[in-house]
């Protein structure tokens, strides 16, 4: 955990001396981008200065509570844990990555964890969201499909069959799309965003919901 939240600082830091020393004397699609990644890196501060806020609130809860022992896990929470995936550094540098918005350094970092870990329906499911961010449908379908032939949990599933609505939705196919969408709800009932998208569907309007995908595993 540590070692992903330095290389996203890292990658950061790297993205914002190079906005300190090329905007001086960017001009027209340079000074667009640059303004671009300014304006990501910008959206990302206040985001984890906002969580850590919150998260600096409850702790600040528990310092006054006498805690004997740590909560136990769930059980699925449990699994997530104890995957050795976790644990390489090409793992934590995709999530870096990711959350940057660099997908093809993403797709680059997981693809190596797959290669180690075939099976493994995390590295997988990141492997397919940044497919998708990046409009290579074919290569999203191909890992999205083959963590349905795993042995999941109905959430991941249910997660599984509302992206492969989503590209469906995409190849214009909002039939399959939204028989997608009620599959992903008959897995889990609890996720909401297969409701917009069939509704997104039905209407021809409306962005797809799929970007929150990863947290919703936590």
């Amino acid at each position: 955990m540590q070692a992903m939240f330095q290389h996203v600082f890292a990658e950061m830091n790297d993205m914002l001396d190079e906005i300190i020393k090329s905007y001086p004397s960017a001009k027209g699609l340079d000074k667009q981008e640059l303004q671009q990644k300014w304006n990501l890196l910008k959206r990302m501060s206040d985001g984890v200065l906002d969580e850590w806020l919150m998260f600096e609130e409850k702790m600040s809860q528990l310092r006054e509570q006498e805690l004997e022992k740590p909560a136990s896990l769930e059980p699925e929470q449990e699994a997530v844990t104890a995957l050795p995936e976790l644990d390489l550094e090409c793992f934590s540098r995709g999530q870096g990555y990711f959350k940057l918005q660099m997908y093809p350094q993403a797709i680059d970092q997981f693809s190596r964890v797959v290669h180690d870990y075939p099976e493994s329906a995390l590295a997988r499911f990141y492997l397919a969201l940044a497919h998708l961010n990046l409009e290579q449908l074919y290569d999203s379908e191909v890992h999205l499909q083959h963590i349905m032939l795993l042995n999941g949990s109905a959430r991941l599933k249910g997660l599984v069959c509302n992206v492969l609505g989503c590209i469906q939705a995409k190849l214009s196919n909002p039939e399959a799309a939204c028989s997608l969408f009620a599959q992903a709800l008959q897995h889990d009932p609890t996720l909401t965003e297969p409701l917009y998208n069939m509704e997104a569907c039905r209407l021809n309007r409306g962005k797809l919901q799929y970007a929150n995908q990863l947290t919703a595993l936590n």
